[in-house]
């Protein structure tokens, strides 16, 4: 296999979300330090979207792992609940009642909540928080969303008592905007969005990732400029399709011994994978819609996670968001 030709630990582009080699693009500084401040000022709810393959899943688990211990979590990957299974889910997530069989006695909607509520109260003598997050929500059922909305009710005079963090695909920002789920749509205090990459990037995420598998080592293998411009082409600068042309060039390399991945190697990696050229303009210094360049946005991202961060520590040396 290519990962002990080239001296790997693992392979660097696995599909599977794997916190360790997380990569921190432009767009995904802002979201993860949004979501984080989010997290610890105590907002109730917090929507974070991309499209598919930018690394969401890996950006919220990496940032669960960040937290404190006592910050309890009900994580549901199953979006497509009714409003009692997502009542059912959340308190066995939390582990206020049993997985129980599926013929036990059923439990009514509102003596569900009222242990919900119960349990939230309960913790609030640990100086716990509790946070539910729902991936691919954008799959979540309108009547669950609703649900959902009556969730963020519970609370004290001073503070919600439940966190809730939405994870979706872009499409779920157009379905939190339609009419019947306005009141839902005007709580979100939070809104992170992921974007793709930039050519620049990509080729730092590459390297990144080389860099993690050979264990902080200098990697055996590189990726020219030519194959960079081929990756970045089919790929958009998605994570996702990144990683898989990048698998398919570490393997085509293997089988010409090649430690530099050159334009060929990369093409020849591509052919049948049945992948369109992605247009996305190469002039990363072009004006925004918001008339800035490119690196003025950087360098104004930069200093607002700076800004985010001082903040979220003095904040909690402070006690000020102690749960």
């Amino acid at each position: 296999m290519y990962e002990e030709f080239y001296g790997f630990s693992e392979s660097p582009f696995s599909l599977t979300p794997d916190p360790k080699f997380f990569f921190f693009g432009e767009s995904h500084i802002r979201a993860y330090e949004l979501l984080r401040y989010g997290i610890y000022r105590g907002e109730g709810f917090m929507i974070l979207t991309g499209d598919i393959g930018t690394g969401k899943t890996t950006l919220w688990r990496m940032a669960l792992e960040k937290m404190e211990e006592n910050l309890y979590t009900a994580v549901l990957l199953n979006p497509f609940l009714s409003e009692s299974d997502l009542l059912i889910s959340i308190l066995q997530d939390f582990g206020v009642i049993s997985r129980a069989p599926a013929n036990s006695p059923s439990i009514s909607r509102h003596d569900m909540l009222t242990k919900l509520n119960e349990f939230l109260l309960s913790i609030q003598t640990l100086n716990a928080r509790a946070m539910v997050l729902i991936d691919e929500a954008q799959n979540i059922p309108v009547l669950t969303l609703e649900q959902i909305r009556i969730l963020s009710n519970l609370e004290t005079e001073k503070k919600k008592l439940l966190q809730i963090v939405l994870v979706g695909q872009s499409e779920l920002k157009e379905v939190l905007a339609r009419p019947q789920l306005r009141q839902l749509n005007q709580r979100l205090s939070i809104r992170c969005e992921l974007l793709p990459l930039s050519a620049d990037e990509t080729g730092q995420y590459i390297e990144h990732r080389l860099r993690i598998a050979s264990e902080n080592k200098q990697p055996r293998v590189t990726f020219n400029q030519g194959a960079l411009k081929v990756v970045y082409s089919y790929s958009g600068g998605t994570p996702r399709l990144i990683n898989l042309i990048a698998e398919r060039c570490l393997i085509a390399g293997l089988a010409s011994e090649a430690t530099i991945i050159d334009r060929k190697i990369a093409k020849m990696a591509v052919s049948n994978l049945e992948l369109r050229k992605v247009k996305r303009s190469v002039n990363r210094e072009a004006p925004t819609e918001e008339g800035f360049p490119r690196s003025a946005r950087i360098a104004i991202a930069a200093i607002g996670v700076a800004v985010l961060s001082v903040l979220i520590l003095w904040a909690v040396s402070a006690g000020i968001f102690a749960h």
